[in-house]
């Protein structure tokens, strides 16, 4: 194999022979990404290809392929775009810096632009602000489109990231959370917009660790790039000890994260149960408006809801009067194993703590200044025009992230006395720069690639095969396929199906992790194939009896109601790509409303269960012990690229918030712009701390059990092209994800 790899170097294998090397670089990377899983899907796709290759292609068919598949240059999929010298203006910085809002009040100041960020909650609140300070805008994300009331359309668009207006001149476009480019799933979307918005300037906020790659990807298009640098503007700090599961101890503005929803129940009811205090619940399977409606009792000093217990579905989106987080846990289930939460992740985490200024309390602001200056309101409407209680509200104001920072330290804990090294070890250091940004072909080399296949050749082959063949350039990466094979396989059966149609449905927020959710998705399916029948109270698999159930305090109750607002988003999802099979959308709006307020009522009404909490604490310290080897690997990893830092860093230069700098004075390799030493961690230390600080015992907590877990939470995927935008274990139902609950993902655009 060895000198397969080297002939493979100097081009000189054969067909076969390349295939097989190529198949052994698969199966070692599945392995790395996915474990065991990934190894066993590789495979099986890899037999399935073994059988496709019975189909003949002509040497030219073969070569076209082969070219289709060439994503070496994804610059030139936006030749429009290469044609403007544009400035891209980078804002980075920890959390709680002040980087978006600085970059939102330049989108305020011109006459058409854009924001786009990674969640709904996000593209909602910056709908609402620009219309409250007198801006005209519209709303897109993938299940919703709204516009202001005027009669001319709107200059300013908020969208989520896989719905950027590719097709749009613009004078400023923000794109939030920039980091995500190196994201294994979503990381194209956050590609394509850097690469394809037609904007004068384009501003990017997010971590310090994504400017060296900027750089180059600006480099190869021949654009501009300046660099501002922010400070947090307040402090974050580790308490002096851990919580431990005497919950007497918690106070006032108290978030502790934990990665399970089965403990995120667990957790809030025990700590009613010790101090009586009410407890705001929120994690990523929730819908967007309930998070956010659990967000506001926290966010109120007299709502009596004093305390958070939250997944880290936290990170980013909502703002949250948080002072202080507790982390249950340093491990999360990634769909395959638990693993210690990486650095930057934790960090994004922890940098919730710290009071802000509400967006409630800016909102009012700009309200009195427009009433002061003699500038009327927009009023806000629906793109439907449908009754009121049946249009999708907006979502209130105050509880969303883009709000001016106040002063007010944060402090981070844990309830682990053994997780304290590790997590405060992961704050002083600093994680290593984005190496790679999200890369996957567009909808027109999909459709012509499959064209190359027979009409039955199983469509998750076909994305496969595009997958394997493609080559890209060293600074990209492929986003995985990952609930798309699933979506394909699931649909394929539906006969009628164009490819255009399958690459829309592998794009769609399904729920393929039940039973139900894939008998929605095939019925869904069908009506799009018969052209007919997409009323919604037609098609089959909505089970509407639940909302004729009384409220009960029923973890499957609510597991349920979940699972039927996600059938109702993706009705709506398709709705907009298939507006004439799909026709009922207001009465779809309404019932979403309904199904939301149903699940408001059983969280409310689950206070009064108990469910096991010593099993889960008894699990994590048997974890500490067996696996505390990885708490330091990431460490390793940051320390190692710390000292590659200082070797080739002649200047540390730090950036007050708010002020520029040219490109030209920033020195090479002193773009961080953070002011934390460097660690000096070893494994040595790690593993010391960790058996000194793990011997100290926690009180024991015996509570019942509940009933079933909940389903491990969906992204919703936006990759259509038209519109210029993608049963596991008992763990991985257990599971929480900590982004993309409210988000239109999707491997492709």
């Amino acid at each position: 194999m060895a000198s397969r790899l080297r002939e493979a170097a100097r081009g000189e294998l054969s067909q076969e022979d390349e295939e097989t090397v190529k198949l052994v670089s698969n199966l070692q990377k599945a392995f790395k990404d996915r474990g065991p899983k990934g190894v066993n899907l590789q495979l099986e796709n890899a037999f399935l290809g073994h059988l496709a290759s019975t189909i003949s292609f002509s040497k030219d068919d073969y070569q076209n392929q082969k070219a289709l598949a060439d994503l070496r240059y994804p610059s030139e999929w936006y030749p429009a775009t290469r044609k403007l010298q544009r400035k891209i203006i980078l804002h980075v910085g920890p959390t709680n810096s002040g980087k978006t809002y600085h970059a939102l009040k330049r989108l305020e100041e011109v006459e058409s632009g854009t924001y786009a960020g990674p969640l709904r909650l996000l593209a909602h609140e910056v709908y609402t602000r620009m219309n409250a300070k007198g801006v005209p805008c519209a709303l897109i994300t993938g299940e919703e489109r709204r516009r202001p009331g005027s009669e001319e359309p709107p200059n300013h668009v908020s969208c989520t990231v896989e719905m950027i207006p590719l097709h749009m001149k613009m004078d400023v476009c923000v794109i939030d959370e920039i980091q995500m480019i190196g994201d294994l799933e979503r990381g194209w979307a956050w590609t394509q917009a850097v690469l394809g918005v037609r904007a004068k300037e384009l501003h990017l906020c997010g971590e310090a660790r994504t400017v060296p790659l900027i750089r180059e990807l600006a480099a190869s298009m021949g654009d501009e790039v300046e660099v501002n640098h922010y400070n947090r503007l307040t402090s974050l700090e580790m308490d002096d000890a851990h919580v431990g599961l005497d919950f007497k101890k918690l106070r006032k503005g108290d978030c502790i994260v934990a990665f399970s929803v089965m403990e995120i129940h667990a957790l809030r009811q025990q700590i009613q149960k010790q101090t009586g205090k009410k407890v705001a619940i929120v994690y990523g399977s929730l819908p967007p408006e309930t998070r956010a409606q659990q967000a506001r009792l926290f966010n109120d000093p007299d709502s009596g809801y004093d305390v958070l217990v939250a997944s880290d579905a936290i990170g980013m989106g909502l703002n949250l009067s948080i002072k202080r987080i507790i982390f249950a846990s340093v491990y999360k289930f990634n769909g395959f194993e638990e693993v210690a939460i990486s650095i930057p992740h934790l960090k994004q985490i922890a940098g919730r703590a710290g009071r802000y200024k509400t967006a409630h309390e800016a909102n009012k602001e700009a309200e009195q200044a427009s009433k002061s200056s003699n500038t009327t309101n927009i009023p806000v409407t629906t793109l439907e025009d449908v009754a009121s209680k049946n249009a999708p509200q907006d979502l209130e104001k105050g509880e969303f992230e883009f709000a001016e920072p106040k002063p007010g330290g944060g402090l981070v804990t844990t309830i682990e006395r053994s997780h304290m090294t590790f997590v405060r070890k992961a704050l002083n250091a600093e994680p290593e720069a984005i190496k790679t940004a999200g890369l996957f072909p567009p909808d027109p080399i999909i459709e012509r690639f499959a064209n190359y296949f027979p009409p039955a050749t199983p469509f998750s082959y076909i994305l496969l095969r595009l997958h394997d063949i493609s080559r890209i350039h060293t600074r990209f990466h492929m986003c995985v396929l990952k609930d798309q094979l699933t979506i394909a396989d699931t649909v394929q059966p539906v006969e009628g199906l164009s490819v255009l149609d399958k690459v829309t449905f592998c794009a769609a927020p399904a729920n393929i992790k039940t039973r139900t959710g894939r008998t929605v998705l095939y019925n869904l399916a069908k009506c799009v194939a018969d052209q007919k029948n997409g009323d919604l109270l037609d098609i089959e698999g909505f089970d509407w009896s639940l909302l004729d159930r009384p409220v009960t305090a029923n973890r499957s109750h609510l597991r349920e109601l979940e699972e039927l607002h996600k059938s109702i988003v993706l009705y709506l999802w398709l709705s907009y790509r298939f507006s004439g099979v799909f026709s009922t959308r207001a009465l779809a709006f309404h019932a979403k409303s309904v199904v939301e307020d149903a699940i408001e009522a059983t969280l409310n009404e689950l206070t009064k269960t108990q469910m096991t909490l010593k099993k889960i604490r008894s699990r994590e310290r048997t974890r500490v012990e067996s696996r505390a080897e990885e708490f330091s690997e990431e460490l390793q990893r940051a320390e190692e690229a710390d000292k590659e830092q200082q070797e080739n860093q002649t200047e540390e230069i730090v950036v007050p918030a708010g002020n520029r700098y040219e490109e030209a004075d920033i020195l090479d390799g002193a773009e961080d712009g953070h002011e934390v030493e460097p660690t000096d961690v070893t494994h040595e230390a790690v593993l010391e701390d960790v058996a000194d600080e793990s011997t100290e015992a926690e009180p024991a907590m015996t509570l019942k059990k509940a009933g079933p877990q909940e389903e491990e939470d969906d992204d919703d995927r936006d990759w259509t092209h038209d519109l210029e935008v993608d049963e596991g274990n008992r763990r991985m139902n257990e599971s929480v994800d900590a982004r993309g609950t409210d988000t239109n993902t999707a491997p492709g655009p």
